[in-house]
C-alpha cells in the first residue's frame, strides 16, 4: 500500500512543482518496455487518447502446494472472452466518468462487489501500436477472506460467462523443473499490456523478487520440447521409444510384403484352376488314341488266328 500512495501521490504533483523523481521502469530482460508517465501527465493528454482502467485484486496467501512449496500471494485475473488473460476493468470514456469511477463501473459488471479509489493507483503507461492508449494500473491488497468473497460475486456477476469466462489465480512460485508455475503461466497469451502490468506491479510491490521474474520470462523464451518427448522423459522410456516405433515401422513392411505375395500366389493358383479343364481334355483325348490302336490292329487279324494258326501249320518229317 505504501508504494501505491507514492506512486498516487507522485501522479498528483502539478507540472510546475518541482522536478519528480525518475519513474520506474519494470528492467526484466526479454520483455520490451513502456514508457511511463505520471498520472498528472496522463490527464494532460488531449482528445485524440483514450486511456484504459484495469485493476489487480491481491491478498497475502500463507497457504503451502503440496505441503512445502510457498504460494506468498493470491493474485487473481480473468479468461476472457477471447481466450486471452487479462485484469479486470476496462476502457473509460473521459468525457463522462473519472478514471476511478469508470474504472468501479466496469469492476461492478464484473465482479460486483469492490470500489477502488484513487489510493490505490500504481501506474501508467504509454501503449505500442496504432492506436494512442493510456494504460492505467490500479491495485488493491485484500485479505485472503474478502479475496475470496469477491471470487465468488463474480460469478454471479451480469458478465460471468459472457465477457468474463472466470477468475483465475495467478501462481507466484517455481517449480523444481523451472517451468511449472509462474514461467508457465507466463507462457499463456495476454491481451494488451496485462502481461507487463503483472511483471510490473509484482515487482514495485515486492510480490516476487526481481531475479526470479527475470529467470521466470526467460523460461518460458525458451524452445519447448513436444509433447510427445516429455510424455515420454516422463515414464523413463526415451530411449526404447525410437527402436519400438523402428520396430513398428519393420512389421508394417513385413505385413504389406507378406500380403503381396499372398494375393500373388492366390491369382496364380486362380489362373492354374482356370486352365486344368483344358488339360484333362488333351491327355484324355491322348489316352483314348492310345487305346483305339490295339483295338484296331485287333480287329483287322482273323479270329483264332494266333495259337491255331501255329498247331494248324505241318510238322516236319524227320530226315532219313
Amino acid at each position: 500500500m505504501a508504494a501505491m500512495g507514492a506512486m498516487a501521490a507522485m501522479g498528483a504533483l502539478p507540472a510546475g512543482a518541482g522536478a519528480l523523481p525518475p519513474l520506474p521502469t519494470l528492467g526484466v530482460p526479454g520483455v520490451p518496455e513502456l514508457k511511463p508517465l505520471t498520472r498528472y501527465e496522463a490527464m494532460r493528454l488531449g482528445p485524440g487518447w483514450s486511456h484504459s482502467c484495469h485493476a489487480m485484486l491481491y491478498a497475502p496467501n500463507p497457504g503451502m502446494l503440496f505441503g512445502r512449496i510457498p504460494l506468498r500471494y493470491a493474485v487473481l485475473m480473468q479468461m476472457r472472452f477471447d481466450g486471452l488473460l487479462g485484469f479486470p476493468g476496462g476502457f473509460v470514456d473521459r468525457r463522462y466518468w473519472s478514471l476511478e469511477d469508470g474504472l468501479n463501473r466496469v469492476l461492478g459488471l464484473g465482479l460486483g462487489c469492490v470500489r477502488l479509489t484513487e489510493a490505490d493507483y500504481l501506474c501508467s503507461h504509454l501503449t505500442e501500436g496504432p492506436h494512442r492508449v493510456v494504460a492505467h494500473f490500479y491495485a488493491r491488497q485484500l485479505t485472503l477472506e474478502e479475496l475470496h468473497t469477491i471470487e465468488i460475486s463474480a460469478v454471479h456477476s451480469r458478465d460471468h460467462g459472457l465477457e468474463v469466462m472466470g477468475m483465475v489465480r495467478v501462481p507466484l512460485y517455481t517449480q523444481k523443473d523451472r517451468m511449472g508455475g509462474l514461467p508457465n503461466f507466463l507462457g499463456n497469451s495476454f491481451v494488451g499490456t496485462a502481461k507487463f502490468q503483472l511483471l510490473f506491479a509484482l515487482k514495485i510491490l515486492n510480490m516476487v523478487p526481481e531475479e526470479k521474474l527475470a529467470e521466470a520470462v526467460a523460461a518460458t523464451q525458451k524452445p519447448k520440447k513436444p509433447a510427445i518427448d516429455q510424455a515420454a522423459g516422463a515414464t523413463g522410456n526415451t530411449p526404447a521409444a525410437k527402436p519400438a516405433n523402428e520396430l513398428a515401422a519393420a512389421a508394417k513392411t513385413g505385413n504389406e510384403l507378406a500380403d503381396r505375395a499372398e494375393n500373388q500366389a492366390a491369382a496364380q493358383a486362380a489362373a492354374e484352376a482356370a486352365e486344368q479343364p483344358v488339360a484333362g481334355l488333351e491327355s484324355g483325348a491322348v489316352a483314348e488314341q492310345l487305346a483305339a490302336v490295339p483295338a484296331a490292329e485287333a480287329a483287322e487279324q482273323p479270329a483264332g488266328l494266333g495259337a491255331n494258326a501255329v498247331a494248324e501249320q505241318p510238322v516236319a518229317e524227320p530226315m532219313e
